[in-house]
């Protein structure tokens, strides 16, 4: 097989791999972003929760920063991808229910909502893991899975 085939064969087998690895590392740095902002800023945050009428705000806000900042960490590193997909998939139909009700009236208008996107993604991540680029995969290589 000529080198360019070989070379077209490895990269073609990489591609789901690479597509995960970009998404969680975008998909991680945003919710990284987005977490320490709402930490940064707690008590706006804590206040924008209690105009939306969502239980023991303060708790609330705490929990949703702290998830989305350490949510976002783990994702980068590709550590309990699927596991923190869960909650973060939490946050974002929690955030469509109370901040984006208006939205559940159409689907032309829930589809293009933000946090439906996130909330595809973290299901995309959740069902298909975080790919071969993560602390994941090295954890089961070398850790998990007995050796050949």
């Amino acid at each position: 097989m000529p080198l360019i085939n070989k070379i077209k064969s490895y990269i073609g087998g990489l591609t789901p791999d690479i597509i995960l690895f970009v998404i969680r590392l975008t998909i991680g740095l945003i919710f990284i972003q987005t977490g320490l902002g709402k930490l940064t800023h707690l008590g706006d945050t804590t206040m924008f929760f209690a105009d939306l009428g969502i239980p023991f705000p303060g708790i609330n806000a705490l929990t949703a920063s702290s998830t989305e900042l350490i949510g976002g960490c783990l994702l980068v590193l590709g550590l309990a991808t699927r596991l923190i997909s869960i909650p973060l998939s939490i946050i974002m139909i929690v955030a469509i229910l109370t901040a984006q009700p208006e939205a559940l009236h159409s689907i032309s208008s829930f589809i293009r909502l933000q946090e439906f996107d996130y909330l595809l993604i973290f299901l995309l991540l959740f069902s298909a893991g975080p790919g071969k680029f993560s602390l994941d995969t090295i954890i089961r290589k070398y850790f998990i899975d007995e050796p050949e």
